[in-house]
Protein backbone atom coordinates (compact mmCIF):
# COMPACT_ATOMS: atom_id res chain seq x y z
CA UNK A 1 0.00 0.00 0.00
CA UNK A 2 1.29 3.63 -1.22
CA UNK A 3 0.22 6.46 0.54
CA UNK A 4 0.65 10.22 -0.88
CA UNK A 5 1.50 12.73 1.45
CA UNK A 6 -0.66 15.21 1.93
CA UNK A 7 2.69 17.60 2.96
CA UNK A 8 2.71 21.19 1.27
CA UNK A 9 5.79 21.69 -1.17
CA UNK A 10 8.70 24.57 0.22
CA UNK A 11 7.72 27.72 -1.69
CA UNK A 12 10.95 28.77 -2.64
CA UNK A 13 13.33 30.89 -4.98
CA UNK A 14 14.85 29.29 -8.14
CA UNK A 15 18.03 28.66 -8.51
CA UNK A 16 18.12 27.69 -12.28
CA UNK A 17 15.18 30.05 -13.49
CA UNK A 18 16.21 33.57 -12.17
CA UNK A 19 16.82 36.17 -13.85
CA UNK A 20 17.04 38.81 -11.01
CA UNK A 21 16.15 36.84 -7.63
CA UNK A 22 14.67 33.60 -8.78
CA UNK A 23 10.90 34.80 -7.43
CA UNK A 24 9.31 34.47 -10.69
CA UNK A 25 10.88 31.24 -11.34
CA UNK A 26 10.08 30.20 -8.09
CA UNK A 27 6.24 30.84 -8.89
CA UNK A 28 6.54 29.37 -11.82
CA UNK A 29 8.10 26.04 -10.51
CA UNK A 30 6.05 26.02 -7.81
CA UNK A 31 2.65 26.08 -9.73
CA UNK A 32 3.82 24.12 -13.30
CA UNK A 33 3.87 27.55 -15.61
CA UNK A 34 5.92 28.94 -17.94
CA UNK A 35 8.63 31.04 -16.72
CA UNK A 36 7.91 33.84 -19.04
CA UNK A 37 4.44 33.71 -18.95
CA UNK A 38 4.93 34.37 -15.01
CA UNK A 39 7.73 37.41 -15.77
CA UNK A 40 5.03 39.34 -18.25
CA UNK A 41 2.41 39.09 -15.77
CA UNK A 42 4.73 40.51 -13.05
CA UNK A 43 5.98 43.23 -15.67
CA UNK A 44 2.39 43.95 -16.37
CA UNK A 45 0.89 44.07 -12.74
CA UNK A 46 3.79 46.21 -11.82
CA UNK A 47 2.37 48.36 -14.25
CA UNK A 48 -1.37 48.73 -13.83
CA UNK A 49 -0.61 48.90 -9.79
CA UNK A 50 1.31 51.78 -10.12
CA UNK A 51 4.62 50.04 -9.05
CA UNK A 52 2.69 47.90 -5.75
CA UNK A 53 3.50 44.43 -7.34
CA UNK A 54 7.37 45.60 -7.68
CA UNK A 55 6.91 46.17 -3.96
CA UNK A 56 5.51 42.74 -3.47
CA UNK A 57 8.19 40.97 -5.31
CA UNK A 58 10.46 42.95 -3.43
CA UNK A 59 8.80 41.67 0.03
CA UNK A 60 8.81 38.33 -1.77
CA UNK A 61 12.71 38.01 -2.52
CA UNK A 62 13.65 38.83 1.05
CA UNK A 63 10.94 36.48 2.39
CA UNK A 64 11.31 33.64 0.28
CA UNK A 65 14.13 31.15 0.86
CA UNK A 66 16.52 30.16 -2.57
CA UNK A 67 15.24 26.72 -2.87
Amino acid sequence: MTFESNTPRPFTRSTENKMLAGVCGGIAEYFGADVNLIRVLAVIAAVCTGGTAALVYLAAWMLMPLG
